[in-house]
This record gives structure tokens, C-alpha cells and sequence, in this order.
């Protein structure tokens, strides 16, 4: 809030004078929220590259799935990133709420509906899911926002934005989260049943990204209640983690293993 301790949102590049003397340096501050969102941003800028030339090699296409939501996650982090770096404003909010809030959930979800579902079904929804998540970003784009930024705290979206791109970004990522969760638990009971060791390894991967997704979830419940940059950017790096562990765990096990436990 605009009472906090003005020195905890200052970032790198904005310097104060060295405390080692009145000399001419000036001295970079680099608080833990922003090694926090880099390290965030970084992580999963790699993991969306891992991914990716994952699916160049296979032609899954929930690895493709999973690398533009990883990609998404990296736009995400990048814009807290830059927040945290320069001070928050109109210009990284609105990109941090697109790509981290309202995106990259939805795509997220895509991956679990091409493990589970036949592939035509799967593209029907794939098709359905980016005419809305277009929708969602036009509104998110269009939409004014307030002046009230602290330039050392993340806001919450009612501080900045109307109904319309905070009804968007609960939409999408409660119900891509259900797909997620609940696609990842299903898929995991069915997988165990199979009693081979491919279909432990999907099992394990299912379970990896549903943990994932219930860290990230818990990273907007932090934002949302305590208002807290600190423990966001800290679930953002473990619940990438863990859906990129979980990413190359299950599809390490192969389409068919998956469709034999369904």
C-alpha cells in the first residue's frame, strides 16, 4: 500500500546513496521479490524451451499445449519481474494479469484434455478455449484501469480493474484449475490400476501437475487475502516446477499408457 516501507519496492537499477560514506557510487537495491520474479521468469523461460523442443521431436500436442502455457508463465513472470524492478504501474500490471492471471491456466488445462480425451473432441476444445481466451484478453486490453498503484506492492486487480477483466481471470483459471486438478487426480487413479510401470510413471506425472496447479492456486489466494508479492513469486517458482517435472513425467509415459488407463 502506498504506507509501506517505501524501500522494499525498490528495485534494481533505482539506487540510493552508498551507506559506506558520503561517496560518489550509488549503490543497486535488489530486494527478494525481484530475484523472486526473475527467478520465475527465468525457470519457466527454460522449461518452456525443454517443452517445446519436446514436442518438435514427438508431435504431442499436449506438449504443445504445456510450452505455450509455460511461455504464458514466462510473460507472467517477466512482466511481476519488471514491476518489482521499476515500480508497479499501468504498463506491468496489465501484462502480468493477462498472461499470468486470465491465459495461461486455460492453455494449461489444454494439455490434460489431449492426455484424456480422443483428439477430435480434444481440438474441438482447443478451438473453443482460444476463441474465448481471445475474448478474455480483448477485455482485459480494453479495460481502463485506476490510478491506486503502490510502486513497491503488486495490487489486486479490484484496485486497478472493473468487473470485466476480474470476472474473466476467475473464470478462466477456476475452471481451467478444475480441468487441471480434476483431469490429473481422474487420470491418476485409472493410470494405477494398470499396475505397469509406464502407467505408475503417468500416475506420478498427473499427480506432479495437479500439485502444480493447487501451489499456483495458492500463490493468487496469498495475493488475493494478505496481499503478499513475497509468497506469490515463491509459489510461482514451485508450481512451475512442479508441472514441468509433472509435464515430462506423463507424457515420458506415452499416449497409449495414458489411454489404457481410461
Amino acid at each position: 500500500m502506498a504506507g509501506g516501507n517505501p524501500d522494499v519496492g525498490l528495485a534494481v537499477g533505482l539506487t540510493r546513496g552508498c551507506e559506506h560514506g558520503p561517496c560518489a557510487l550509488r549503490c543497486p537495491i535488489v530486494t527478494f521479490q525481484v530475484a523472486a520474479a526473475a527467478t520465475a521468469a527465468l525457470i519457466s523461460l527454460a522449461f518452456t524451451a525443454t517443452v517445446f523442443e519436446r514436442w518438435l521431436d514427438r508431435r504431442q500436442p499436449q506438449d504443445l499445449a504445456w510450452s505455450v502455457a509455460l511461455g504464458l508463465f514466462a510473460l507472467g513472470a517477466g512482466s511481476m519481474w519488471i514491476g518489482a524492478s521499476i515500480g508497479w504501474s499501468a504498463g506491468p500490471f496489465r501484462a502480468f494479469y493477462l498472461f499470468g492471471a486470465v491465459l495461461n491456466v486455460p492453455i494449461l488445462a489444454l494439455g490434460t484434455v489431449y492426455l484424456l480425451a480422443p483428439r477430435r473432441q480434444a481440438d474441438r476444445i482447443a478451438g473453443v478455449t482460444v476463441v474465448m481466451c481471445a475474448l478474455a484478453a480483448g477485455v482485459v486490453l480494453a479495460s481502463p484501469m485506476g490510478a491506486g498503484f503502490a510502486v513497491d506492492e503488486l495490487p489486486r486487480g479490484s484496485e486497478v480493474f472493473g468487473a470485466g477483466p476480474r470476472i474473466a481471470a476467475a473464470v478462466a483459471s477456476s475452471l481451467g484449475a478444475l480441468v487441471v486438478i480434476g483431469g490429473s487426480l481422474w487420470s491418476t487413479v485409472r493410470l494405477l490400476k494398470v499396475r505397469s510401470p509406464a502407467a505408475r510413471r503417468g500416475a506420478l506425472g498427473n499427480v506432479l501437475i495437479a500439485v502444480g496447479a493447487i501451489v499456483l492456486s495458492l500463490g493468487g489466494v496469498l495475493n488475493s487475502v494478505v496481499d503478499e508479492m513475497t509468497g506469490f513469486s515463491v509459489t510461482l517458482v514451485a508450481g512451475i516446477a512442479l508441472i514441468f517435472a509433472g509435464a515430462l513425467t506423463a507424457t515420458g509415459s506415452g499416449r497409449r499408457t495414458v489411454a489404457a488407463g481410461s
